[in-house]
């Protein structure tokens, strides 16, 4: 069945709107009829990650010259006159730690969501406060991936660069700061920094005091993702080969623009759950609910509601890592049989277990290497799935929406449904960030709400499959050697026997 929205031949647009999806590995713009949200062309470049052990960096800078190889090369690709593009926007990994001189110029490398090295600081920013009080005003219980915790790590690690900082930004922040010259962010990324109370909208006074951060170094919140930050400024038109003043929405992080591509807010689905299966596994849902649980972080949506999100950090990458060292395809597996592999390569967020490493239990005579393969998909399903049942949804039985790599996988499809139990719609389009990312820049453009559009776009329809009853058995062994393990194997060299 062909994507929706369809690259294919078609009368020119009367208006376009570019929506960036700036991820960990990548950068990818996509150019959007703003009419009916077809895809007209989509353009690539790689990002660099650097880092051993639990570091994870990148330089913001090589972030702003791919977003301008992407853009150029989708206009390249759509064939459109570039005075039909009405808006752009971003969408970018969440939590990084950008840190800028008073040039506007980064002053080291960016700490990634994915660097564990501020573990230790996670953990005593919880303590000083207890769990309950920052579920209360962050709906999130800090984690290494947080902003705050990697800006209290770079405080006690480089303190001569955290004096020098002049600005502190999120990796979407940065760059729309480079399209429109303002310092804006919006609700939902900023929730992902633990300095921000999805509560008031605004930043706590005493969290910052608390992480010795200036509110004055950080970005302005701006109502929604889709709020005009401003014009594309003349030096980044003639970057990217668009008109100048074009609108410049205030962006979002990526899952909040994979919530908006599907639909999901105010003026679409609510209490509609979504699992991402990627480089790292998401689940997540827009609600009016308040979460309250620490396997989740309590996220804004872009759009003013809420969006409650549990993130695992290894997910497709790891599976591949192991079919790799077993000498297999990716496809090549079959349950488990009587083995658990937790496939914690990475350490691992939720649950918080930053410096586990991977585990595999039940070994027999006659296990075999598609076994093992097929328990580290059914370790790193359980732990995302997890994170589900822990949603404040009021629409238990509502299908689950599958999307990311992991989603066009036979085996992953097959092993969330048996584990889920629940039905699944995987939908047609393949660029939700980016399209989510497109809407948000329609909006700012039009001044139309985003999810409204997106949903007028039909750019959530997708493949339905209906449930298949619920693999307990397989559940009920991985839990038990997860919850077993961690007080010991999973927390870190120093509790090993």
């Amino acid at each position: 069945m062909p994507s929706r929205p369809a690259r294919e031949p078609a009368r020119r647009p009367a208006s376009a709107v570019i929506g960036v999806d700036s991820s960990t590995q990548s950068t990818k713009a996509a150019v959007v009829d703003a009419a009916t949200g077809r895809l007209l062309a989509v353009g690539r470049a790689p990002h660099t990650v650097t880092g051993q052990g639990g570091a994870r960096e990148s330089d913001p800078e090589e972030w702003w010259q791919a977003l301008r190889t992407a853009v150029l090369a989708a206009l390249a690709e759509s064939g459109l006159d570039p005075a039909a593009v009405t808006g752009i926007a971003v969408a970018g990994q969440q939590h990084g730690l950008v840190t800028l001189d008073t040039d506007g110029r980064p002053l080291r490398p960016a700490l990634l969501w994915n660097d564990t090295r501020s573990a230790p600081q996670a953990a005593a920013l919880t303590a000083a406060l207890g769990r309950d009080v920052w579920l209360d005003r962050t709906g999130s219980v800090p984690v290494a991936s947080m902003t705050a915790a990697k800006w209290m790590w770079l405080r006690e690690n480089e303190p001569a660069t955290a004096a020098a900082t002049a600005a502190v930004r999120l990796p979407h922040d940065f760059l729309t700061e480079r399209l429109s010259g303002a310092a804006v962010t919006d609700p939902g990324d900023a929730s992902g920094t633990c300095w921000y109370d999805p509560g008031t909208r605004e930043y706590d006074p005493e969290l910052l005091a608390l992480t010795g951060m200036r509110a004055e170094l950080l970005s302005t919140v701006a109502p929604t993702g889709a709020t005009r930050a401003g014009g594309l400024t003349e030096q980044a038109a003639r970057a990217l080969g668009l008109p100048a003043g074009i609108a410049v929405a205030a962006g979002t992080g990526d899952n909040m623009a994979a919530a908006v591509g599907l639909g999901l807010g105010a003026e679409g689905l609510l209490d509609h759950p979504v699992v991402s299966l990627g480089t790292s596994g998401t689940v997540f849902a827009a609600t009016r609910n308040r979460p309250h649980s620490a396997y989740l972080a309590g996220f804004a949506a872009t759009d003013g509601t809420r969006l409650p999100l549990g993130c695992t950090l290894n997910c497709t990458l790891a599976v591949d890592k192991v079919a790799e060292l077993l000498g297999l395809d990716r496809e090549d597996a079959e349950p488990g049989g009587e083995s658990v592999l937790l496939p914690f390569l990475d350490g691992e967020r939720t649950p918080d277990l930053p410096a586990a490493s991977g585990l595999l239990h039940g070994l027999r005579h006659d296990t075999t290497r598609q076994q093992i393969l097929g328990a580290a998909y059914e370790g790193a399903v359980v732990a995302v799935l997890r994170a589900l049942d822990e949603l404040p949804l009021d629409a238990p039985d509502a299908p689950l929406r599958l999307i990311g790599g992991g989603a066009r996988g036979t085996l992953w499809v097959e092993t969330v449904r048996r584990l889920s139990g629940r039905p699944l719609v995987i939908p047609d389009a393949a660029e939700l960030v980016a399209l989510g990312a497109a809407a948000l820049a329609a909006g700012a453009a039009t001044g139309r709400d985003p999810v409204a559009l997106a949903t007028g776009w039909d750019t959530g329809r997708g493949r339905e499959l209906p449930a298949l009853p619920r693999d307990t058995a397989t559940w009920d062994r991985v839990a038990s050697v997860l919850d077993r393990a961690a007080p010991t194997l999973l927390t870190g060299p120093s509790t090993h026997f």
